[in-house]
């Protein structure tokens, strides 16, 4: 079951095929801004710094940008159309979602469209000033209980937006081999004594920028502060384990905000929510942690296009239907000052550029130094799967290296490495 994602009405029908073809295949999008009421902005966005409660304090800081996003945002009191990215074409505004019902097969490719008959995933910039409480994301059949659809992810560090780590650069995750099951009851029977001690029986891993981390489904992780970008399912589901985090109380309700009623007190319940095996496995960092691998020689060409989100999600725990699966990845693509380049891909992706300026295909994109709440930028676009299929020109027009990410959706990627293959690489 999938919960129902309301479209906002646009003032006429759009015109998707115009902005499809004006674009040669390509989608000018406008930033998508997230706030979160229970964190701090780390103020690395490139937003105003006016702007981080453009949506009044009560909403909270704006310490999320949202890409080539089809995905509701589960926040409280949130407007209509929060997390959804909008689409803009000769002064027209209309939401990537309506432009996927309208053209769904040309825009996600045909097979996507008949298994999803939607964007599946998407991809965000989450920053802030501390680290996140200790958390998981349900699978997709706990998530399906209460009409959602489970989240698996992963996260890179890009490095253009990293000069600063901010006040905690580490994430905890999983248990340590040797906890129990009655050690995380224990700790939820504590939640309202104040910090319930989770963390105690975890571990943190320094984060370092360039590098990345595979976060299956079910898996506990309390993100550091360094700026994040995230590929994941299309989903905003999860679970707070961790009741006070940097002196901040943690609302129970954050916990079981997407628990089913009748286990929303039911202690038992909540522990065996966990992939028990994945938490407490002794050699987390070498089934998670991920460095970019190179798709191709090709710097002696003025590119790099490299791999930095990768790897299969699946096993026991992790739901019934996806299984073993590539459900989404991400490359950096790299070219020097004045080089030209044509890319083929497999699928539609949706790309934010981090820095340097240039062209792709007709459309100008440029990586700004500060952005207005409201305003539009030029450095966001979503690439066609018809666009991708037949070849995608970039050039840099600038005096510094171009650099952009884009990310891919399900079974988009079959030749993209496995986690732990940068380690084959290095020897």
């Amino acid at each position: 079951m999938t919960a129902a994602v309301v479209i906002p009405k646009t003032s006429k029908q759009p015109n998707v095929k115009a902005a499809i073809e004006a674009g040669e295949g390509l989608l000018r999008l406008a930033p998508c801004w997230v706030p979160r009421s229970f964190l701090m902005p780390g103020k690395r966005l490139k937003l105003h710094p006016d702007d981080y409660y453009a949506l009044g304090a009560h909403r909270g800081g704006i310490d999320e940008r949202w890409f080539a996003s089809t995905t509701e945002a589960g926040n409280d009191n949130r407007a209509i159309d929060e997390g959804l990215s909008y689409v803009v074409h000769n002064g027209e505004r209309f939401t990537l979602l309506e432009a996927v019902a309208a053209e769904g097969p040309r825009l996600i490719g045909q097979k996507m469209w008949d298994t999803y008959k939607r964007w599946p995933i998407y991809s965000k910039f989450f920053d802030n000033m501390g680290p996140i409480p200790h958390h998981m994301h349900h699978n997709e059949d706990q998530a399906a209980l209460v009409g959602q659809e489970g989240k698996p992810e992963c996260y890179y560090f890009p490095p253009q937006l990293n000069a600063i780590g901010n006040n905690f650069p580490h994430t905890y995750f999983g248990l340590e081999p040797g906890v129990t099951k009655a050690d995380v009851r224990r700790c939820l029977e504590n939640w309202n004594k104040g910090d319930n001690g989770i963390l105690n029986l975890s571990k943190a891993y320094r984060l370092t920028p360039g590098t990345g981390w595979h976060v299956p489904a079910c898996v506990l992780h309390a993100p550091g502060s360094l700026l994040t970008y995230e590929p994941q399912w299309g989903s905003d589901v999860f679970a707070m384990y961790q009741s006070m985090v940097e002196g901040r109380r943690v609302d129970w309700d954050l916990f079981v905000k997407d628990t089913p009623e009748k286990h929303k007190q039911d202690l038992d319940y909540l522990v065996e929510q966990l992939d028990w095996d994945a938490n407490v496995d002794p050699n987390f960092r070498d089934h998670h942690y991920l460095e970019p691998i190179h798709d191709g020689e090709t710097e002696s060409e003025g590119y790099q296009d490299r791999w930095v989100v990768y790897g299969r999600f699946g096993g026991p725990n992790q739901g019934a239907v996806r299984g073993n699966r590539d459900l989404f990845s991400a490359k950096e693509l790299t070219l020097q000052p004045g080089v030209k380049v044509t890319i083929k891909d497999k699928a539609a992706s949706g790309l934010i550029t981090m820095q340097g300026i240039g062209r792709i295909n007709k459309l100008r994109i440029e990586s700004p130094n500060m952005i207005r709440f409201g305003a539009q930028t030029e450095d966001e676009v979503f690439i066609s799967h018809e666009a991708a299929t037949q070849g995608v020109t970039f050039i840099n027009t600038g005096t510094e290296p171009l650099v952009t990410l884009r990310y891919f959706g399900p079974d988009s990627s079959p030749n993209s490495p496995h986690t732990g293959a940068f380690k084959n690489i290095r020897k």
